[in-house]
């Protein structure tokens, strides 16, 4: 399926490569090079990047990622150190950071989690997490929220109807919960939750999935395009309109959500700054 006009993914080498140099000369993992984000150059030149703990390799097995499944590694002890590293080398006070699924962990990754934060935290700079499911254990939420980062965020990725074809290693009930348990022990927290179009959903499956999201206490939503990153990866079934987007943006906010964010190119951690800013994080 050829893609349409209104997605194009601008390359730029002097926002690119100073970032690539850095990343692959200090050992420093992101999901914007593992996943193949088309916003990466974009956000490069901003001096944004999102950062990949717990290793390159993820225990799921989810049909539309592009990061490498198979046995992950040893955690790496000095994870936080490089990342706090590549932080100051971009001159940044906000950093987002998430990970592949360690469903072999006994922790499931919770506390290399809460040392990123912590790092980040006492140097002066904002952190956003994107967290995986943690099967569901509430202690391993909770660590992640008494570390206090400046948003909590658990993508739901795409309908429910959808979870067994394209998300078999994981649960739509156990997704919406974390998002729940997030604001049950903080209800203060600002959580973040995205998914994406372009598998062929139905649109009431699409606005029943908003409702499921806004009913945990959500305060951002970022739905965007589904792009096949590699070839064994599922197919796009469909492209879907600029138009139908900007509806759904809408829906959105009459749903409640505080932030909205909603077009093809679109992505979780893309303009996360500003997304936090505008929910009412410090700065606004």
């Amino acid at each position: 399926m050829l893609m349409p006009d209104w997605i194009t993914v601008r390359y730029n080498e002097k926002n690119i490569k100073p970032v690539t140099d850095y990343i692959e000369q200090h050992g420093v993992d992101t999901v914007c090079e593992s996943a193949l984000c088309p916003n990466r150059w974009e956000c490069y030149g901003r001096g944004e990047i999102t950062f990949l703990i717990l290793g390159m390799q993820c225990t799921r097995q989810c049909g539309f990622c592009g990061v490498e499944k198979g046995t992950p590694g040893q955690v790496d002890e000095r994870e936080h150190e490089r990342i706090l590293d590549a932080v100051k080398w971009f001159g940044a006070d906000y950093a987002v950071v998430t990970s592949v699924t360690r469903d072999d962990l006994a922790d499931n990754g919770a506390h290399q989690f809460v040392k990123v934060i912590r790092t980040l935290r006492n140097n002066g700079i904002h952190a956003e997490v994107l967290i995986p499911d943690f099967n569901g254990h509430e202690e391993f939420i909770r660590l992640i929220v008494e570390a206090g980062p400046d948003i909590i965020a658990h993508n739901m990725e795409t309908i429910k109807q959808f979870y067994q074809g394209i998300r078999p290693l994981s649960d739509y009930n156990t997704s919406l919960a974390v998002l729940e348990t997030v604001k049950r022990i903080n209800k203060d927290a600002i959580t973040k939750s995205g998914f994406m179009l372009g598998f062929g959903e139905d649109m009431d499956a699409v606005k029943e999935l908003m409702y499921d999201i806004k009913q945990t206490g959500c305060d951002i939503l970022t739905i965007g395009q589904y792009l096949k990153p590699l070839p064994e990866n599922v197919e796009v079934a469909t492209y879907v309109h600029p138009g139908v987007f900007t509806m759904l943006e809408a829906y959105g906010y009459a749903l409640g959500f505080q932030v909205v964010k909603a077009s093809p190119l679109v992505r979780s951690s893309f303009m996360a700054r500003e997304m936090w800013r505008a929910a009412g994080g410090q700065g606004k």
